[in-house]
């Protein structure tokens, strides 16, 4: 009998081995959007480690657009910097230590060096105005993607098989 437990622990170890294995040279990292309220995927991207992506919408109180820029490090997402150009609620007024204030070229004030891991990022699709998410070459309409009035939830993780990538 200890022989039969010896073999069938031995045999759990070699699948879990196995298959950690088999999970870390076939996936890659991925950026998913998913539904916050039901879990439901509606998209995942491929991603390497450091590559940003931003999500642009107006602003509900003062109309203008608001970009808000992240990156991938180490699975998680990390917001790196904003782009506004004008203030209202939520937007930021005063510059912790590490930030900086800075004016594009077209007005916009830009704040960098915010770095700050994100636990969870959320968006809810507007129903006035889209939010529009630009990942690589592409600019995705978050509202014919999820739909409006829509929670989209943002994760940083790994896919399986990753055979189709993003064209570079």
């Amino acid at each position: 009998m200890p022989k039969k437990w010896l073999f069938t622990g031995a045999a759990i170890v070699v699948t879990i081995t196995a298959s950690l294995f088999l999970l870390s040279t076939f996936s890659a990292p991925c950026l998913t959007l998913k539904n916050g309220e039901t879990g439901q995927v509606f998209r995942s991207f491929p991603v390497e480690e450091g590559e940003e992506f931003s999500v642009t919408f107006i602003h509900s109180v003062n109309q203008s657009p608001v970009t808000e820029v992240y990156q991938i490090r180490n699975g998680a997402i990390y917001v790196v910097r904003t782009i506004y150009y004008a203030f209202g609620a939520g937007v930021p007024t005063t510059l912790e230590e590490g930030q900086r204030l800075e004016y594009t070229e077209d007005g916009a004030m830009m704040i960098t060096g915010i770095n700050r891991r994100l636990e969870r990022l959320s968006y809810i699709v507007g129903t006035i105005s889209d939010h529009t998410l630009q990942i690589g070459r592409e600019a995705i309409s978050l509202r014919q993607l999820c739909g409006r009035n829509t929670t989209v939830q943002f994760l940083s993780g790994r896919r399986l098989f990753p055979f189709f990538a993003r064209a570079q």
